[in-house]
Order: structure tokens, then C-alpha cells, then sequence
């Protein structure tokens, strides 16, 4: 009946330096998020409790906590808080105050901790432990966009299709099986319509049939995704999917009818169009009590005991307080307790728990079927930006398990027992403001689309001119790193982070190294092809984009090639070099 969906995601920042938003970030998400929630899953399996939970990870993480560099930064990361801790103890001791003191000893404990538990408990690989609870049943994986690219967006539907098959590859290479669904980027869905770009890239500024996002998943399988309420209460009702076709609105009758126009969040339904006959089933996010969760005004992270984000030390950025009061200012935060943040937790998922409960049994009443409750959730949510999301997290699954009518039930689960047949035709939509595209297409990010579908035109002119039949090795290498580069300048987080002035000036140096780059490397490969050199520079940028950014390695070789590089035509060793 519950599903909580952890979308779980960073964009590419291994080898992008370290403090505030390189490899630190990664490390902040497995310290504070992922090894706790690791934690709290085993603990309830151990309890005979089992935690139903359906996370997403997006191929660019993936490929990051697999990258054999990353338990080595980790390690210094977590070394480095320690002594950053341990340090914090004695200037606190020194100004006589011992309550500081003893939570930084707390810090130096935890970090010592999480350490252990990701180097012994896990052997330093979460994509191994996420794949080995699935691989047992106690949850279920779903994919993302490979690099988190905003589909709805973007100019060529070959791009939206790299986006989904290269993910779908990754999974498999990762963990082993076909992924059943995806998690689009920011719940963001564009339905089949004449599309054309308002922007002054003459390439895309005449409408042309663009693929509905469900006709591209459909192509590689993936049964569902999840979107938000906005979009659902906005759809057209289109009919009922029967084994012999599509029945029609105006056909359908009696409970199917009184659904379809109802187009309740508890109701899981299919997204088509009245133009193709491809449909794939989505759930949707219940926004009223996923609301009581996330929101820090009004939910449960603003609570005066939780630990407060935002404050921190200025020797070693450890934080020593509590929320207090979310609107009063930094001087007035009192110091943190964790006897009653642990406390608070634990009412508050009983609190939440009897939401659910009082949820399912009212809507229980008025339909046979057992309604969907769908969580969505950024997995950061919990031990990030609530320190103990983790824990209220466990105890509502514990609360759950207890329960006479609840139950935690993975989006498959739930697809397989629910097989749903009502159609309708979803909106242009996303989780974001407004439910649209405003987050990630405004003036502020406008030059990084330009950007972006002048690359997207030029990677697609050069694959049209040269085929890849005669290619070398560096000919491949050249390809390859400037599909990786526009890949990675892709991802929406760029877009996020500008428009809400989160990192907004590393943000807009990332997309523009990355988008440079790609172009770079495509003029590079163009000139290759045409007189079988290349440059210094050149080829400096290609190794140096080569060393930094390595991932989907196998999946872009797979889709460009056909198979690993082998060599042929020009030897790579015989270049001339031009200066």
C-alpha cells in the first residue's frame, strides 16, 4: 500500500576538486545518507522486517561509487572529520565547554563509524549493497536519465534515447538484470506534439514530431516511472487498454469510467496518446503527505530538537546546533541534544505512520482496492538535510510492519498486483515550480540551452558525415570523450543550481567546461577525419577529458561501435601532429 521511492542521485563532481561542491558532495550523500539508510535496512531485516523500499540511482552515481578512486577519497574524507572533530574537542575544552566537547567526541565517533561500516559492512561498494538487498528481495532498484538530463528539453530524440538506453545498459552492468522502471529527471515528461525551440538555433526552429516520453521507454522495456500530482490532476482521460486495443473514453463505462475520470493519486494509471498506442504505467506522488515529510517550514525537519543544517563551526564546518526556531537567526540557535532529536524521530514517525494508517482506512472504505500512498523522495532528504531522516524513516517502516492494513510494497510489487489498463495523456510537466519547465528553462539558464542544442546539432552532423566504419582508435577516443562531455553538460542539475543560486557560479563553470570541451573534441574529431592529424592542444584536451571523466566507458563504446574499440585504418602511434 506505501511505496516510498528514493530518488538518489548526484551529478558528476569525482575529479572535480574536493570542498564545497566536488568529491566532498559525494562523500557528504554516503556519510550522511546512504550508509545510514544501508544501516537502517539491514537493521530491520535483522528484526525480520522487511523494508519494501524502491530506490532510483542515476548512472552518473553509479559509475561514481564504482569508480576504483572513490574509497580512497572517502577514506581521507571521513580521516579528515575526525581529526577536524577531534580537533574541535580541544579548543572546545580550552574555552571550557564541556557540552561542545562532548559532541564533538560525537563527531569524531560517527565519522570513525561510517568509516568502518563502509569499508567492513559493505566492502567500500553501495552499489554492491543496493544490489544485494534487491538481489534478495528486500528492496528494488530502479534507473535514471545516465547523466540526469531534463528530456523534455532537449532537441534531438536520439538524445532522449541515449539518455534512457545508455541508463538501461548501466543498470544491467551494474546490477545484473533489466531495470522494470525509471525515474525520469525532476518527474519531468513531455507528451508526442510538433516541438520546436523558441531560442535562436536556426537547427531546431521549425516544429517537428517529437516522440512522447513513453514511446521511448516503451523501446527499452521500462514498465513505469513516477510523476507528480500537478501532472495527473491536468491529464485527458483516453480509455482503457484491453488485450484487443484501446477502448475509448466515450466507450468505457462503469468503475473503470468513474477512475478514469476521478484520476486519483491513490490510482496507479498509463500514460499514452491518442496518436501511437505505446503506454506505460506511472505512479503518482502523493504531494498532501509527502508535504508533512520534506517541507522544513511545516513539516518535521523544522522541529526546534533536530539537528539545524544550515549553522556550523568555523573551524571544521561540524555542526553543534539545533533548529531552535527555523525563522530566528543564526546567534540564537541553542546547542543540540541528540537524546532528543533521537526522541523526536521516533514520535514523529509514529506521528506519520498514523497518517498513513488513518489514510488507507478512509480510502479503504470507499474502494475494494487497496489505495497507492506514493512517497517520493530526494534520498538527501533523509541524514543530509535531516540529519535523522534515517532513523524516522526505519521507525515508520517499523510502524508499518505493525500495522493491521499498511504494508510497504515496491513500485513492481504494486505493478504486478495492480495491472493497471486506464489510460490518459499526461501534460508537460515536472516535479519542479509551477509543475513545469520553469526551473530549467528560464533567462537566467536560456544561454546554456543555446549552448546546449547548438552541441547536440553538431554531434549529429558529424556522425552523419563521418562513418564510423574506417575509424581508428583516437578517431573512437575523440567520438567517444566529446559524446561523454555533452552528456555530462546534459545533466539538470547545472539549470537547478543557477536558477536557485545553489552553486550558481560552479554550476555555470561545469556546464560551460563540459560544453566546451564537447565541441572542442568534435572540431578535433572533424579535423582528424579530414587530414588524419591532430594537435597538441588537441589532444591534450582529449587525455585530460579522458583522465578526469571516465564513466560509461562500456555503454558509449556499445552504442557508438558496436563493441569494445578495436584498431583499423590510421594507426593511432603514426598521428602527425600539428601545431
Amino acid at each position: 500500500m506505501v511505496t516510498f521511492v528514493l530518488h538518489t542521485h548526484l551529478p558528476h563532481v569525482l575529479h572535480h576538486g574536493t570542498w564545497p561542491h566536488g568529491s566532498d558532495w559525494l562523500c557528504e550523500a554516503v556519510a550522511e545518507c546512504y550508509v545510514p539508510i544501508l544501516n537502517a535496512c539491514h537493521r530491520l531485516l535483522a528484526d525480520g522486517i522487511r523494508p519494501g523500499i524502491t530506490f532510483d540511482i542515476s548512472p552518473v552515481l553509479c559509475e561514481q561509487l564504482a569508480h576504483p578512486d572513490f574509497p580512497a577519497v572517502f577514506t581521507t574524507y571521513c580521516e579528515e572529520h575526525i581529526a577536524l572533530a577531534k580537533g574541535d574537542a580541544l579548543h572546545f575544552e580550552k574555552e571550557k565547554n564541556s557540552e561542545f566537547a562532548k559532541l564533538s567526541e560525537q563527531w569524531a565517533t560517527w565519522y570513525a563509524d561510517r568509516l568502518e561500516d563502509f569499508r567492513d559492512t559493505y566492502q567500500t561498494s553501495i552499489v554492491g549493497a543496493l544490489k544485494s538487498l534487491q538481489d534478495s528481495g528486500a528492496i528494488e532498484v530502479l534507473t535514471c536519465g545516465v547523466t540526469h538530463g531534463y528530456l523534455p528539453l532537449l532537441a534531438e530524440d536520439a538524445s532522449v534515447d541515449l539518455q534512457v538506453r545508455l541508463a538501461v545498459e548501466n543498470y544491467q552492468r551494474h546490477f545484473g538484470r533489466s531495470p522494470r522502471g525509471i525515474w525520469l529527471p525532476e518527474c519531468a515528461y513531455r507528451p508526442a506534439y510538433p516541438w520546436r525551440t523558441y531560442l535562436p538555433v536556426a537547427a531546431y526552429a521549425v516544429a517537428r514530431m517529437r516522440d512522447g516520453i513513453e514511446q521511448v521507454l516503451s523501446r527499452y522495456n521500462l514498465e513505469y516511472f513516477i510523476t507528480d500530482e500537478g501532472a495527473l490532476q491536468q491529464s485527458t482521460p483516453l480509455g482503457v487498454e484491453t488485450p484487443n486495443g484501446r477502448v475509448a473514453l466515450s466507450e468505457t463505462y462503469g468503475e473503470a469510467r468513474k477512475q478514469l475520470e476521478a484520476r486519483s493519486v491513490y490510482q496507479v494509471y498509463r500514460a499514452g496518446g491518442n496518436d501511437h498506442q505505446e503506454s506505460v504505467a506511472f505512479f503518482t506522488r502523493n504531494q498532501k503527505i509527502a508535504l508533512q515529510v520534506w517541507s522544513g517550514d511545516t513539516g518535521y525537519p523544522g522541529d526546534p530538537d533536530y539537528l539545524d543544517f544550515h549553522k556550523k563551526f568555523f573551524r571544521s564546518a561540524l555542526r553543534y546546533w539545533r533548529v531552535t526556531d527555523n525563522k530566528a537567526d543564526m546567534q540564537y540557535k541553542q546547542s543540540y541534544v541528540s537524546e532528543w532529536a533521537e526522541h523526536k524521530a521516533i514520535e514523529h514517525a509514529k506521528h506519520f505512520s498514523d497518517i498513513l494508517e488513518v489514510t488507507g482506512r478512509y480510502h479503504l472504505g470507499e474502494s475494494e482496492q487497496l489505495p497507492t500512498i506514493c512517497l517520493p523522495f530526494d534520498t538527501e532528504l533523509f541524514g543530509h538535510w535531516w540529519f535523522e531522516g534515517p532513523l524516522f524513516l526505519e521507525h515508520v517502516i517499523r510502524n508499518i510492519h505493525a500495522s493491521h492494513i499498511l504494508s510497504t510494497s515496491t513500485t513492481s510489487e504494486k505493478l504486478d498486483l495492480l495491472k493497471p489498463t486506464m489510460v490518459v495523456a499526461l501534460p508537460e510537466s515536472s516535479w519542479g515550480r509551477n509543475g513545469n519547465h520553469d526551473v530549467w528553462m528560464n533567462p537566467d539558464v536560456q544561454w546554456t540551452w543555446e549552448r546546449e542544442y547548438k552541441l547536440e546539432n553538431r554531434m549529429r552532423m558529424l556522425m552523419e558525415k563521418h562513418k564510423h566504419g574506417t575509424w581508428d582508435s583516437l578517431m573512437k577516443r575523440l567520438v567517444l570523450a566529446a559524446f561523454r562531455q555533452m552528456l555530462l553538460a546534459q545533466a539538470s542539475d547545472w539549470q537547478f543550481l543557477i536558477t536557485t543560486f545553489s552553486s550558481r557560479e560552479y554550476a555555470a563553470m561545469r556546464f560551460h567546461n563540459h560544453a566546451t570541451d564537447a565541441m572542442q573534441l568534435a572540431d578535433a574529431a572533424e579535423r582528424y577525419a579530414v587530414s588524419g592529424g591532430i594537435s597538441v592542444t588537441d589532444r591534450q584536451v582529449l587525455e585530460a577529458c579522458e583522465e578526469r571523466d571516465s564513466a560509461f566507458q562500456t555503454e558509449l563504446e556499445h552504442y557508438l561501435f558496436g563493441g569494445r574499440i578495436k584498431e583499423s585504418g590510421k594507426s593511432d602511434t603514426s598521428t602527425k601532429h600539428h601545431q
